[in-house]
């Protein structure tokens, strides 16, 4: 009963934390919890709740209830539940639930769909979609249902808007739309959202099938999704392929696909649940699994002090990757699984994503261990909550790892660990500003390093004396300091390292993406940092503060850059200047990438040559300075 009563409050709260806008986790970790309860009490009633209310907006009733889709996971699955009839499918678009009401032709009414009886009605923000029509030619009563969206172009573009306008930005393309749906002001930001329109209601309907309806509300002119027609299962797997891709590289977000039978007097014959329809189903995805064994687990120590596990597994391939080490997170996962040598465990890798520990299958039978001394320097390690601290601030472990990050950050590209290594051995960099002290008789000292890699390697670190306020804040380790995070410090206003030095706990609050502990943690560990920014700077760090107005009149405003292969200057650099002339540094690229900057000369790096199949102009960093 108290698994029962837990999995029903998670289930609970996760899912109203999703209809908010605001997941704390993945639609993995949340359809595990669902499923785990179908396990125990399949006819529990929370498994039958559809939505929830997440505003005090106008309540309205749907005719006709809009329910949750049942899902599966497998092929084989989907192939049994779709026996030999013909199926429809469309992608599964990962937005907010949508019904448009039309009589005599004109838009009167759009709701969401609240807890599936009852919607809110949201008529006014539903007009100013730029892809709804506002008319139709059926003049009878006509319901159309789909999914509100925002796709990538989009996004960025709302979010300059909602910064200029001095609003909170936007985390992503999903939550976004749940937000300005709740909002009460500023509901013309509504015309960044897209409606897909999936379904078609109405008592005049003269169809037969599912393809025909589709047919048909693509003539009314609504936006609708991808849809083919598979006759006993053929072309699924095509399908099923083309979605992975899509998930990975399309410009709006999916989760899935849904398959439908395509007569609708099967949709007649086997109605719905109290849930989900069953002549409707989802198929979603979730990752790549595989059973292996633990040979060992390694503890590694980060330049916070904390010890992090890592399982060094018998060698299988997931994704076509050939995986022999998976994360465990923390000491907290370690424990509460008792992993330990000899555990035959799951693990998961979805796409590119590191693989990751999902559960035990066979326990070993000897027992868990877990460290006593930290692993570099052998002080007395402490257990705090989930995590494994060493106590020594001058352990080598952690000074080695905090001086490697500003390294990686800051852009000292030709240092290698290997070659940190031997300094920190030698004596000769012991802490982060050692490294603008080095001379050229230090580095010849070092193990096959001659003149010419000595001075390059000179060269190198004196380019990164030169930096902007972002990649300096974000090269010092700060506790939740990652770049995005300093990026929206900066962007808030706190554009100089004077203002950073004096930033304190209540400003921090208001940026956004900063809760009251993490406002905490951060100025905290800004704080221990203090001395570091004080002694760079004396030693002749200069540090770029940022102007907050973006080149509205550049070349580049609103395009998505993607940056491959060598360059004259550094690519963070390069990366800043594209954001301060309004565009935006992208990591890979897709059909949405507007430019590929590169110095290559031919195809030899796997963006270049995807760039030229996809059309996408290839500039060089000269043509690209000019542009600007």
């Amino acid at each position: 009963m108290k698994s029962i009563e837990k999995l029903e409050s998670l289930i609970r709260y996760h899912k109203a934390l999703y209809y908010q806008g605001n997941p704390e986790i993945s639609d993995h970790e949340y359809d595990k919890l669902e499923e785990d309860l179908k396990k125990i009490d399949p006819d529990n009633p929370v498994l039958k709740l559809v939505g929830t209310t997440v505003s005090n907006l106008k309540k309205v009733k749907h005719d006709t209830k809009m329910l949750s889709l049942d899902k599966k996971y497998e092929y084989q699955e989907l192939a049994d539940w779709a026996k030999e009839e013909e199926i429809v499918s469309v992608f599964k678009i990962d937005g907010v639930s949508c019904s448009l009401i039309y009589e005599n032709g004109n838009l009167v009414l759009g709701k969401t769909r609240g807890d599936g009886t009852v919607g809110e009605d949201i008529t006014e923000k539903v007009k100013w979609v730029s892809n709804i029509p506002m008319s139709i030619t059926n003049k009878n009563k006509v319901e159309v249902r789909g999914e509100l969206y925002c796709n990538e172009k989009d996004f960025f573009n709302l979010s300059e808007e909602m910064e200029n306008l001095g609003l909170e930005k936007p985390k992503n393309q999903r939550n976004i739309v749940a937000g300005l749906i709740g909002r009460k002001d500023h509901i013309e930001l509504a015309r960044y959202i897209k409606f897909m329109a999936f379904d078609y209601i109405s008592e005049s309907l003269n169809t037969e099938t599912e393809y025909q309806k589709l047919e048909l509300v693509e003539k009314e002119k609504f936006q609708v999704p991808d849809y083919n027609l598979h006759k006993k299962m053929k072309g699924v797997q095509e399908i099923i392929d083309e979605t992975k891709n899509f998930m990975s590289e399309g410009d709006y977000l999916i989760d899935g696909i849904v398959f439908t039978y395509n007569k609708l007097k099967l949709h007649d014959e086997l109605g719905a649940t109290a849930h989900h329809p069953r002549y409707r189903m989802a198929f979603k995805f979730r990752g790549e699994s595989k059973q292996t064994k633990i040979e060992r687990i390694v503890w590694s120590i980060s330049r916070n002090g904390i010890l992090t596990p890592v399982a060094e597994v018998e060698p299988v391939e997931l994704s076509g990757a050939s995986i022999s080490r998976v994360t465990l997170h923390n000491y907290g996962m370690v424990k509460q699984h008792e992993l330990k040598r000899g555990d035959v465990i799951e693990i998961i890798r979805s796409g590119e994503v590191i693989p990751k520990f999902l559960s035990v299958v066979t326990p070993a039978k000897s027992k868990p261990s877990y460290p006593e001394k930290c692993p570099v320097c052998e002080t007395k390690v402490d257990i705090v909550d989930i995590r494994i601290l060493c106590p020594n601030e001058v352990c080598p472990g952690k000074i080695k790892e905090s001086i490697l990050n500003y390294i990686q950050k800051i852009g000292i590209d030709d240092l290698s660990s290997k070659r940190l290594d031997e300094m920190i051995k030698k004596g000769i960099v012991k802490e982060i500003k050692d490294l603008y002290l080095l001379t050229l008789n230090d580095l010849l000292s070092l193990d096959k390093t001659k003149e010419k890699l000595a001075n390059k390697l000179l060269n190198t670190i004196k380019n990164s004396t030169d930096v902007d306020i972002v990649t300096f804040l974000s090269a010092l380790g700060i506790q939740g300091g990652a770049y995005n995070k300093c990026e929206r410090i900066v962007d808030h206003g706190f554009n100089t390292i004077e203002k950073i030095l004096n930033l304190t706990q209540e400003q921090l609050h208001d940026v956004e993406g900063f809760a009251e502990k993490s406002s905490s943690e951060f100025v905290k560990s800004l704080e221990t940092k203090k001395k570091l920014i004080n002694d760079l700077l004396k030693i002749g760090i200069k540090v770029r503060g940022r102007d907050q107005q973006k080149n509205i009149n550049s070349e580049i405003y609103g395009k998505s850059i993607c940056i491959t292969g060598a360059l004259s200057r550094k690519r963070s650099d390069i990366e800043m200047v594209i954001r301060e002339n309004g565009g935006k540094a992208v990591s890979s690229v897709s059909k949405n990438t507007d430019y590929l900057l590169t110095n290559e000369t031919e195809a030899k790096s796997s963006k270049y040559k995807k760039a030229s199949t996809l059309g996408i102009p290839i500039i060089t960093e000269d043509e690209f300075f000019e542009m600007i």
